[in-house]
């Protein structure tokens, strides 16, 4: 039976942030507020040694998205990136389905979705502060949104987790491309707001 993870129209994310360890963690809900699943980040012991040295955005990563059951749905993995990221989105066999990479553009950060022949699926364009970004398909039609979502002044003022609301088109039927729009809000977070 195929899984419908993916399904749905409305998502949340949540980062968990843990000062005691190194990976990367995200809480996934629906739109009412109800816990699908985890996005964790993988690491061996020499990635969180190089992650004391060197910029985090420059290092692979690897996270794994999981429903509440423990069972793997999704892979995001980026491998080392010197300027433009090339993030690579797996399914839950391993096979990859898309990519999303990272465009060049002075001040408006853009990414391209793709599958993994190069075809277009769809662009990823952002605000001037990179919190609001509208994801459209390879015709320039609007398929899904990534917001990022404050959770009041006073809060965020005392923690560096980040809330990312994601709207996926109902009209959209392509896995593929729902698999990359969630994950887009991971890439945006791992490769704009992942600091040294």
């Amino acid at each position: 039976m195929e899984s419908t993870f993916f399904d749905g129209n409305t998502y949340f994310i949540d980062e968990k942030v843990n000062m005691f360890k190194f990976e990367n963690a995200y809480r996934l809900y629906d739109g009412e507020g109800k816990q699908l699943g985890n996005i964790n980040q993988k690491l061996t012991g020499g990635q969180k040694a190089l992650r004391l040295l060197l910029n985090k955005k420059m290092l692979p990563f690897l996270l794994e998205i999981r429903d509440e059951q423990g069972q793997l749905q999704a892979t995001i993995s980026r491998g080392w990136t010197f300027f433009m990221s090339k993030i690579v989105i797996a399914d839950a066999t391993g096979t990859p389905v898309g990519q999303i990479k990272q465009k060049f553009t002075l001040l408006k950060p853009a990414f391209n979705i793709m599958d993994m022949a190069g075809i277009s699926l769809g662009y990823i364009k952002g605000d001037f502060v990179a919190w609001d970004f509208k994801i459209t398909d390879a015709k320039n039609q609007p398929i899904g949104v990534v917001n990022k979502k404050w959770a009041g002044a006073l809060k965020e003022l005392f923690t560096t987790a980040d809330k990312y609301h994601v709207h996926i088109s109902g009209a959209l039927e392509d896995k593929r491309t729902r698999i990359a729009i969630i994950s887009a809000a991971v890439t945006i977070d791992m490769v704009l707001k992942e600091s040294k």
